[in-house]
């Protein structure tokens, strides 16, 4: 997700156009007020004014309400889109949910992948989307085609041009046999894949897993601190290393590797989560606070419409503690590497 939110991001902010960048919190642009072109970082933004240019958003949501308007491009990553005010320009991004409202209206086309596309307002170019559910509503108008995959469902005679399902854009594989199930499955098979990395973690580096659970447990603020750095700071790094023609592979290269990072990180976040629960008991087993930690987790990020906040604090939580127990353990090595100093002298205990 992190290398596509790159890309979306990559693609869609103009080069030379000087816009207005904030990172972490909530952004408001409020009614009466224009900004010249907008983006943020890890944080939501609503717009009730007037954005002139582009605005896009990295790790966070986007929300323009009916009184808002947005003379360029929309474009988000990692979050949700809703517009119920207007877009002169295009529409794209890699959300979980993706709603044009009654009220709402986009000038030009809507490229989007998301968990759920929903269509009630105006869409004057063409549509084309790769999500589990495309819902058209009653009152929704598609000018253009609409290219999609996914489960469709409304009326199709709101949309203007042709209507094509193109597989490639990465829906479903298969319909759902009940409704839920397909969710269901997707979500066990998680559950079970991330469960198996912590058990790998825990075996193979299991003085260090510790040590991160540790870590995240007794500074937990301080952890999650670092963890927000890191989601903002190093994709502003990866963007700006971007810039140059050459600096795109290293790009993406890196996306790779961050993306890899915080997917560990979230593992450790739960096993720290299940570390701490169990302090509490007389249980002492780094195998019974791996699952408690998922388990616990898991349900949590079921909850209807708040579920996305612990599974982004727990992240966060991970990705921090990681990152320090790895400096920590790098300064480690450095104190006791050989080359620099031996014996008590050191501070490192003789062999």
């Amino acid at each position: 997700m992190l290398f596509t939110a790159l890309v979306v991001v990559l693609a869609t902010v103009p080069g030379p156009v000087a816009a207005e960048a904030r990172a972490g919190g909530s952004v408001v642009v409020a009614e009466g007020e224009t900004v010249d072109g907008l983006e943020t970082f890890a944080g939501s933004v609503v717009v009730r004014g007037t954005v002139e240019g582009d605005l896009s958003a990295l790790a966070g949501d986007v929300t323009v309400t009916e009184t808002g308007r947005v003379t360029g491009n929309v474009a988000g990553a990692a979050g949700s889109i809703r517009i119920a005010g207007a877009v002169d320009g295009d529409v794209s991004g890699a959300a979980g949910d993706v709603a044009i409202a009654e009220t709402g209206s986009v000038g030009g086309n809507l490229d989007v992948g998301a968990g759920t596309l929903r269509i009630d307002g105006t869409v004057a170019g063409d549509v084309t989307v790769g999500a589990e559910r495309i819902v058209l509503g009653q009152d929704a108008s598609v000018g253009g085609d609409l290219t999609y995959d996914g489960q469709l469902s409304g009326p199709r005679g709101v949309v203007a041009g042709s209507i094509d399902r193109d597989p490639s854009l990465g829906g479903p594989v298969f319909e759902p046999i009940t409704p839920g199930f397909g969710e269901w499955v997707l979500g066990i098979y998680g559950f079970l894949v991330n469960l198996t990395l912590g058990a790998v973690l825990l075996l193979v580096f299991p003085r260090f897993s510790r040590r991160v659970a540790d870590t995240a447990v007794e500074g937990p603020a301080r952890a999650g601190a670092v963890g927000l750095l890191l989601l903002v700071g190093v994709p502003l790094v990866l963007l700006a290393v971007a810039i140059t023609i050459i600096g795109i592979p290293l790009t993406i290269v890196g996306a790779m590797v961050f993306g890899l990072f915080a997917w560990v990180a979230s593992v450790y976040g739960r096993f720290a989560v299940g570390t701490w629960l169990t302090a509490y008991t007389t249980v002492e087993s780094r195998w019974v606070s791996l699952l408690v930690g998922f388990l616990v987790v898991g349900i949590a990020v079921r909850i209807p419409f708040v579920g996305w906040i612990p599974e982004f604090l727990v992240g966060l939580l991970g990705l921090g503690a990681l990152a320090l127990a790895l400096t920590e353990h790098r300064r480690r090595v450095r104190r006791e590497s050989p080359g620099e100093a031996t014996g008590t002298d050191a501070g490192v205990p003789p062999a």
